[in-house]
């Protein structure tokens, strides 16, 4: 897919997301990883009002070459985009759930939401580590991130929300989606009984889908 058609298909994703509640008001950001660079969500832009000529172009080294001023969480984006070569984008979102179980999950753990179900597993992964608390913006959640991000597809920010990576845009998103819905569930079944996976099956799983 060609720079054009991905800027034309990111701001078809960001409008989803926005009309499904995933993102409210200028809440959440999106990279797409280029061959000459990325592109970005632009610095105050709503999700569901995106204008693709607009959105933001960085170089290689992550330097603003085009379109509007990008996020102020750029270097989000840049921890898990450089920790993990096979990412192709990154959305970060305020969902409602997801940021919920961030506000209950201690900073240090690493499966905050249990494995209920496969597609959980075969879009986020066995871990999703979460990161203690920064000010939002502050540049210095950047290195935690990044080495979280080595061996995780996703990571939770501690009271801020979720940060989610896939091979390609369409990837990272129903990613965040199935996030936000799995998170919902854990909250739905908090306090019961309910039967998870087994090591064995999240192997089998990660073995067949990861």
């Amino acid at each position: 897919m060609d720079e054009a058609a991905l800027r034309e298909q990111l701001a078809m994703l960001g409008a989803s997301l926005f009309q499904r509640g995933y993102s409210v008001g200028t809440a959440g950001n999106i990279s797409v990883r280029l061959p000459d660079g990325y592109l970005m969500t632009p610095t105050n832009s709503c999700l569901g009002r995106l204008d693709p000529a607009r959105i933001s172009k960085l170089a290689p080294d992550w330097s603003h070459v085009g379109g509007d001023k990008p996020s102020k969480e750029v270097f989000m984006h840049r921890a898990v985009l450089t920790a993990r070569p096979d990412a192709g984008a990154v959305v970060h979102l305020h969902s409602t759930y997801a940021t919920a179980i961030g506000c209950l999950a201690e900073p240090g753990e690493t499966a905050p939401i249990p494995p209920l179900t496969p597609y959980f597993v075969m879009r986020v992964g066995r871990t999703l580590p979460v990161i203690r608390y920064y000010r939002p913006g502050d540049a210095a959640m950047e290195a935690d991130i990044h080495a979280a991000a080595k061996d995780a597809k996703a990571v939770l920010l501690a009271n801020h929300g979720p940060v989610v990576s896939g091979k390609t845009l369409a990837d990272a998103v129903h990613a965040a989606e199935e996030l936000e819905e799995s998170a919902r569930l854990a909250l739905l079944l908090r306090g019961a009984p309910a039967r998870t996976l087994t090591p064995a099956q999240v192997d089998d799983l990660l073995s067949t889908f990861g």
